[in-house]
């Protein structure tokens, strides 16, 4: 038995339903509310003491990190491969999945946070705000803090904006030189954990970043043809639908 705690418009949990999705396996949701702080509930807590999402149970094993989760799914699951068979390629796999751990999931974090947390403080003075947010939170505490009420300054998000560019542009010379995917003719992890990313920075309105680079244009014209990422992507699962913002607001 397969069960996700999961979050409909977690860019995290996206990337394990399309893993999941692309192996054709059902499994029992169990949503999570992060306006709620249901994250932080003491007895999901238990199960993920970084309380956050997503957190996969199979038959009774725990299973947390959104990356690890995948490697697990495919080592447990292994048709159809999501890894290449070599020992060198799968090091160059994992090499992406680091990078993009490292770098756009931390990028993207910040207009996204601006757009989807900042209209639960609309009102809040700074006390009612660190009376809002006091409380355990075992990761993200400090991202929060330098958030503040007023959401990130211009420069933080100009900052992530250029990390997130250098990604579109480390895809395009990789997909540019072997393509159809970023590990050449193998469809991988690497393009199921980049996904979201590319998909949230659209939905924010920032899709310029890659219009000028052919080869990701029509990679992610290619992910969101695959029924995986149709699945896993459902009415309601990005932010702008979630919060029924305009074009306008997300970028604002």
């Amino acid at each position: 038995m397969l069960e996700l705690y999961n979050t409909p418009h977690s860019t995290c949990s996206q990337k394990v339903r399309i893993c999941m999705a692309e192996k054709g396996l059902e499994w029992t949701d169990h949503l999570l509310d992060l306006g709620k702080k249901d994250q932080l509930d003491p007895d999901y807590l238990k199960l993920n003491p970084n309380g956050v999402v997503p957190t996969l149970v199979h038959d009774g094993v725990v299973i947390i990190d959104s990356s690890a989760i995948c490697e697990y799914i495919d080592e447990v699951f292994p048709d159809p491969p999501l890894v290449p068979a070599h020992p060198a390629e799968r090091a160059r796999m994992r090499a992406w999945m680091r990078y993009m751990e490292e770098v756009p999931t931390a990028a993207v974090r910040v207009p996204s946070f601006n757009m989807a947390f900042l209209p639960r403080f609309d009102g809040l003075d700074d006390d009612q705000f660190q009376q809002s947010e006091s409380g355990p939170r075992p990761l993200r505490k400090h991202f929060f803090e330098k958030m503040g009420r007023e959401g990130f300054a211009n420069d933080e998000v100009s900052a992530s904006l250029e990390q997130l560019r250098q990604t579109c542009e480390r895809m395009q010379e990789a997909l540019g030189a072997e393509g159809p995917w970023l590990m050449g003719e193998r469809y991988t992890l690497a393009d199921i954990i980049i996904a979201p990313l590319i998909d949230r920075m659209a939905d924010l309105g920032y899709a310029e970043l890659w219009s000028d680079l052919p080869a990701v244009v029509d990679w992610y014209d290619r992910m969101q043809a695959r029924p995986a990422f149709k699945k896993a992507f459902y009415q309601k699962t990005r932010v702008s639908e979630f919060l029924e913002l305009t074009p306008l607001q997300a970028t604002s």
